[in-house]
């Protein structure tokens, strides 16, 4: 019986967390669940599974680190972040140093929290969530780390696949969350539209698995069958596919190594069906090479680079910027920054906070 902690358990990860856990309920047990402001979900699934009041968190009443608070209170033996955001590095944080297992789910924990958050876990002590990288984990289980030659983190591409850099121009907010496979929040789903996500994807492929740069890939498939690969020295590539359904890399996240009998259908081959890949337009799309060079230049940078996303993804939303200029706010941000010497929480919280600013001013023209 796996002890689990869910940190985020009304928003979609959470849910699906759950409805994984309501099948095997012989197999795990929910301690704690924290959410952001739906009281009424958060009680009713804290009701369902038996999760007394002490053991849950709900952080527009009680405060921003309520998640973190319950991620050292509470006796678990995973902690399944979940969170949207950079405020997930408090919880990450906790996680490690109190020695839990984390299924972690919210990447930007790590790409903001960089060398303090790798520098404190245990080999094998966070397990990915996110489906990529999911992937890439089950497949690097076919060789030595020495045996790697490259990782290809796969893309669907998003509702603009294909399009040029000039026709995004016009764009609506409405068109940019019409994603062609997986169903997300907005800021997720925007990121996927502009290719941040897999930008982010990428930082966070190097932090996990200690692959460099120059040796991570993407590649376009718009089926979103195949989550990812690993091409090892000897010529052999290692795929892992299934349906697009994140109850598969959830279960793995909250019982690694173990798989989860039924947690998800399996691929038909009776059925005639067609793989497509395709290169990545840098052009149109050049948030990935933009991630990399934040993840090469490290300390507080992948932090700026995120915070001023975010702000530009509002801004995008309420119709104050066009979609472009959502990365070109970002470069802008980026390229003004200066990193301070040491790696701190209170350095990282003073560059989000520099990165918002300098963003809206931006934006405000």
């Amino acid at each position: 019986m796996r002890r689990v902690l869910i940190l985020g358990s009304t928003g979609s990860i959470g849910i699906q967390a759950l409805d994984v856990i309501r099948t095997r309920r012989d197999r795990f047990e929910i301690v704690g669940l924290s959410a952001g402001a739906n009281a009424e979900l958060l009680g009713a699934q804290a009701a369902e599974f038996g999760v007394p009041a002490q053991a849950t968190a709900l952080a527009s009443t009680d405060g921003a680190d309520a998640a973190e608070r319950l991620v050292r209170d509470v006796d678990a033996d995973v902690v399944l972040n979940g969170i949207t955001g950079s405020i997930g590095l408090g919880p990450t944080l906790a996680a490690l140093e109190t020695g839990r297992t984390l299924a972690l789910a919210n990447k930007e924990s790590l790409i903001v929290g960089g060398d303090l958050v790798t520098a404190l876990a245990a080999p094998g002590q966070i397990v990915p969530v996110d489906s990529e990288h999911s992937a890439i984990a089950q497949a690097l289980r076919a060789g030595e780390h020495a045996e790697v030659r490259r990782l290809v983190l796969t893309a669907s591409g998003g509702p603009f696949r294909g399009r040029t850099r000039a026709s995004l121009a016009d764009v609506t907010p409405a068109e940019a969350l019409a994603h062609p496979t997986w169903n997300m929040g907005r800021v997720v789903t925007t990121n996927s539209a502009t290719l941040v996500n897999k930008g982010l994807e990428v930082i966070e492929a190097h932090l996990l698995f200690g692959i460099d740069y120059d040796d991570i890939d993407v590649a376009v498939h718009p089926q979103s069958i195949v989550h990812s690969m690993v091409e090892f020295v000897d010529g052999s590539t290692i795929a892992q596919a299934s349906p697009p359904d994140m109850r598969l890399p959830i279960s793995l996240g909250i019982d690694w190594p173990h798989r989860v009998a039924g947690v998800g259908a399996p691929l038909d081959w009776t059925t005639a069906q067609t793989w497509t890949f395709q290169p990545l337009d840098a052009e149109a799309f050049p948030a990935v090479e933009l991630a990399k060079h934040v993840g090469r230049a490290g300390g507080t940078y992948p932090a700026v680079f995120n915070a001023a996303n975010e702000q530009a993804v509002d801004a995008f939303h309420e119709g104050a910027l066009a979609f472009p200029g959502i990365l070109d706010t970002v470069r802008a941000v980026v390229d003004a920054h200066t990193a301070p010497g040491e790696l701190t929480r209170e350095s990282l919280a003073e560059a989000e906070t520099w990165a918002r600013a300098e963003a809206d001013r931006l934006i405000a023209g």
